[in-house]
């Protein structure tokens, strides 16, 4: 059956239509057609949306007169667990110095905020000892030869050569209960530790540790690793700053210095920010983005005096790297190498390194390990390494790099200095309007 409408009638309901179809339009996700969360509500197993909230719940802790008191992890470990009760929240350290026995282990969903170069947070000098008897990968205990340096609840880091492959394992744990020189741990060794491979446990740790968790956020804190009186602990396990399968932390106006190991280190994360923050002095690394962490955001950073300034590890992607100071660092300024695709370094100051300034390694470890794709641009690098140093070097078969508009610099007279060197097996790359001085060696090409 065919309807008449009124033309006056039908001109209306195709205004009121396209009137409804515009609206809609405009509530509609640009990724994937659903509405956008234009008033979130709190609602129970939503970690996604949360409505701002005028105030959370905030507990301070210091050496006194704080909500909680002490000056040590035991100190600083309650409040973070209080608040982590509560749902979040802010953990206000007051100022005051924080020696540890073990890590500040943060749960998802809180605010660590110091107050400033006020707030130290140090440890002791470490110690080892050697493993007296023999635990298997499913035992929960370690006999040490020598125990009087150790308390329950210190942290220990175990290390042994594995029977099978001659490397080494290590093991992070807890000591939670004791008699005599034999010590339960908070968890199962999950490998063997036999007298054969001359296992040790030593009292070296991250001072803020965390694992699988998010949305956290650290400020305006000075962290110490008391680099002169510790063993080193390799940036895959600590630093003053280790997260393993984070996602979503910042780290503002931070300061992590004097660790021997790495300043901040972080492991298969998503979506870490470290801005404003100060990393000195540390033995290794100053800012670690570790393997296969995706979008790193690394920004207004001082990176001084550390053996590399900044660190790209294997299948670190989607990253920005700009406007950091990178001074003094007894290696490369920045290294990047392995599967490290995609990313930018801008805007960077990168002063006095002891080899090179910006280091493309060469991972030749598969069909293709290099660091592709990625953009060198805007940056200042100034007297790169000894009398040989180099400001920019481009080594494997690293491909489709684009270096442009940088000002490259050595003032200390040209020696056998190179600007630019790119070996032999380099694959697609563009040099574009950069700017160099001082240097009889401007752009030394293997390829041709």
């Amino acid at each position: 059956m065919r309807v008449s409408i009124p033309r006056r009638k039908f001109l209306s309901l195709l205004s009121a239509t396209i009137a409804f179809t515009s609206s809609a339009n405009r509530l509609v996700s640009e990724e994937d057609g659903r509405p956008p969360v234009q008033r979130p509500r709190s609602t129970d197993g939503d970690d996604r949306f949360e409505p701002q909230w005028d105030e959370q719940f905030t507990l301070t802790v210091g050496n006194q007169g704080a909500d909680i008191n002490g000056n040590s992890d035991r100190a600083l470990q309650a409040a973070v667990d209080y608040v982590n009760r509560m749902g979040g929240g802010t953990v206000h350290i007051m100022p005051g110095k924080f020696t540890l026995r073990n890590s500040v282990v943060l749960p998802s969903r809180i605010r660590i905020k110091g107050s400033g170069a006020d707030t130290l947070i140090t440890k002791g000098e470490s110690v080892t000892a050697n493993i007296s008897e023999d635990s298997d990968w499913y035992d929960q205990e370690i006999t040490l030869k020598d125990a009087k340096n150790f308390q329950v609840g210190d942290a220990v880091f175990i290390q042994v050569r594995n029977a099978s492959h001659d490397g080494l394992d290590t093991i992070k744990r807890t000591l939670v209960s004791r008699s005599g020189n034999r010590f339960k741990l908070n968890d199962g060794l999950r490998k063997n530790v036999w007298l054969k491979g001359k296992p040790t446990a030593t009292s070296v740790f991250p001072l803020f540790s965390s694992e699988h968790t998010a949305d956290v956020r650290i400020e305006d804190v000075v962290l110490d690793g008391n680099r002169a009186n510790n063993v080193n602990m390799n940036g895959n396990y600590g630093g003053c700053i280790f997260l393993q399968d984070c996602n979503r932390y910042t780290m503002n106006n931070v300061t992590a210095r004097n660790y021997n190991g790495d300043g901040i280190s972080f492991q298969i994360c998503h979506d870490i920010v470290v801005e404003n923050c100060h990393c000195h002095g540390n033995q290794d690394l100053g800012v670690h983005p570790g393997s296969g962490s995706q979008r790193p955001l690394i920004r207004h950073n001082k990176l001084h005096d550390n053996g590399i300034g900044i660190f790209w590890c294997w299948g670190v992607r989607y990253g920005l790297a700009e406007h950091n100071s990178i001074q003094r660092n007894r290696n490369f300024g920045i290294s990047i190498g392995h599967c490290d695709t995609d990313n930018i370094m801008r805007f960077n100051t990168v002063v006095d390194s002891g080899k090179v300034g910006i280091l493309f390694r060469d991972d030749a470890r598969g069909k293709d390990f290099w660091a592709n794709r990625n953009v060198i641009e805007d940056n200042k690098i100034i007297n790169s390494g000894a009398a040989d140093g180099i400001g920019i070097l481009i080594e494997g078969q690293t491909r489709d790099t684009q270096v442009r508009n940088n000002v490259i610099i050595e003032k200390r007279g040209p020696m056998n200095r190179i600007a630019i060197k790119i070996q032999k097996d380099v694959g697609n790359l563009k040099l574009e309007s950069n700017t160099i001085e001082g240097y009889n060696n401007t752009v030394v090409d293997k390829r041709q």
